[in-house]
């Protein structure tokens, strides 16, 4: 299920981690601290819904839940001012050593690393362009892209004044490149590739053009921070607020450094350039490094085990409803690579569609967000948090029950 299909498809959406009861145990082997309740309610003061997502990361459902080390990161640096220039210095350090690169950076999402990548790749750290940009004289700067990967996110491309031309092969891609061509880029999660990862690096490297691969929700596995810089991509990006469970708001840029020290003069703190309207705060900043050390260090064999073992206890639930039968999903990925549960029912014995499960289960108290298909419920289990997945296994039998 990729961000494209999510889109595209009925209801699915995103929450928080943990497990059940004794196979409750978290990343890493301790056993998750339920979040303590406040003492102000803040959901029931603005009158906002709060949502168990029983789906897959999404901005618009508020990404993931931030990490216990995350928070802590949060509020142990909100006390105290920073330079904001040296804090990017040393968490962009921090990160690389982390991921093995060159140079990285904190930026505010993903689509601001696409912006950023853009426009580093467009004006250097040439101060006349960083503070013209978007509006360059002369011809536009192009940006390549396969026909196949254009997606709602390359709006970041052209918001720096760039323009996106589509080719389909190697071969096409090659000639497409000219003088004016400043960066090639693949979107890792497209459904169709007319051109692989090596090939693609291989042409734009021939040209001497700079390679910007956008990986945003392609974690797990753990191994996919790694993987893309190995094949030779100049840039890579990643969402903070999904997997890596940061602050939504957080994302990471890593790569080639001369092209981050463009990116970040492309950035604020600095005052006056395009990416000056999505600055990252300190507390993000520390909370994104906190994330991603505690993403690294994470037992991942045995936080699967968990994610497979609430399926099966959810399912062993549900399949107490005749007709009813589940099976563990993992999708193939890059994105959302993980597993849910499909369930499926005779719509002779119980009648009603997944699509009116899925709207009830948004519909009650509390609201959850699952997945609808045709002929099948989809429910997610990776960010439920501990408390939450009876709940979810209780509210879809009840349903499937009262329709029998």
């Amino acid at each position: 299920m990729n961000r494209r299909d999510i889109l595209k498809g009925l209801t699915i959406l995103p929450l928080t981690g943990g497990i059940v009861g004794k196979a409750a145990a978290s990343i890493g082997g301790k056993a998750p601290a339920l979040p303590v309740k406040p003492e102000r309610d803040l959901f029931k003061e603005l009158g906002v819904t709060p949502v168990i997502n029983a789906s897959v990361t999404m901005t618009f459902l508020s990404g993931s839940l931030m990490l216990p080390e995350v928070l802590e990161a949060i509020n142990s640096t909100s006390h105290d001012f920073a330079n904001m220039y040296e804090l990017q210095d040393k968490v962009g350090a921090k990160i690389a050593e982390m991921l093995h690169v060159e140079a990285a950076m904190v930026t505010s999402g993903a689509a601001c690393a696409i912006l950023l990548s853009t426009a580093a790749a467009i004006t250097g750290t040439d101060p006349e362009k960083i503070k013209l940009l978007p509006n360059l004289p002369g011809p536009r700067p192009e940006v390549i892209m396969q026909k196949t990967h254009r997606y709602l996110f390359d709006q970041a491309v052209t918001t720096t004044g760039a323009k996106i031309i589509e080719v389909e092969g190697a071969d096409e891609m090659e000639k497409a490149i000219n003088d004016r061509t400043v960066m090639a880029l693949f979107f890792n999660a497209a459904e169709k590739s007319s051109i692989q990862h090596a090939d693609f690096v291989a042409v734009a490297k021939k040209h001497n053009i700079p390679t910007l691969l956008d990986a945003a929700a392609d974690v797990p596995p753990v191994e996919n921070l790694f993987k893309y810089q190995k094949i030779g991509f100049d840039l890579v990006t990643f969402s903070g607020g999904k997997m890596i469970r940061g602050p939504q708001s957080a994302g990471l840029l890593f790569g080639r450094k001369d092209l981050i020290t463009a990116a970040r003069a492309n950035h604020s703190p600095n005052e006056a350039p395009i990416g000056r309207p999505m600055k990252v705060n300190k507390e993000e900043m520390f909370g994104m490094y906190a994330a991603l050390k505690a993403y690294l260090e994470r037992d991942h064999k045995k936080e699967w085990e968990d994610w497979l073992q609430r399926a099966k206890h959810i399912g062993s639930q549900l399949e107490t409803v005749q007709s009813v039968k589940t099976e563990t999903l993992v999708d193939p990925g890059p994105a959302n690579a993980f597993p849910s549960l499909k369930v499926t029912w005779d719509p002779e014995k119980i009648k009603i569609k997944p699509e009116d499960v899925v709207k009830a289960l948004k519909g009650g108290t509390p609201s959850i967000v699952a997945g609808g298909r045709k002929d099948h419920l989809l429910v997610g289990v990776v960010l439920l948090r501990p408390d939450q997945v009876d709940i979810v296994a209780g509210r879809v039998k009840s349903i499937l029950q009262q329709a029998t």
